[in-house]
């Protein structure tokens, strides 16, 4: 996939898993392409391992499903995130 292509992807997949995830989540929109374009290797890799029960790192391309998966993928990594930076109180 071409770098406009993953700006596309990270930017929309970004903004939607943002949308969805309860809270605020600061970054602007570098944080938002950076957390989309994650979210399609979380995404990725882990519709590989469900599909052919092999962990590979790979990610999703431009597509409706694609997108699907890398929102998916960018939603457990802020809770992933989240929940390894919550301090105890």
């Amino acid at each position: 996939m071409n770098l406009l292509a993953w700006i596309v992807l990270g930017l929309v997949a970004g903004a939607i898993a943002k949308a969805i995830y309860p809270g605020h989540q600061g970054g602007g929109i570098l944080g938002t392409l950076l957390l989309g374009v994650i979210g399609a290797f979380v995404g990725g890799s882990l519709y590989n391992l469900i599909t052919t029960g092999t962990l590979a790192l790979t990610a999703t391309g431009l597509s409706i499903g694609g997108v699907f998966i890398a929102v998916l993928g960018a939603i457990i990594a802020l809770f992933v995130y989240y929940s390894a930076t919550r301090r105890a109180v």
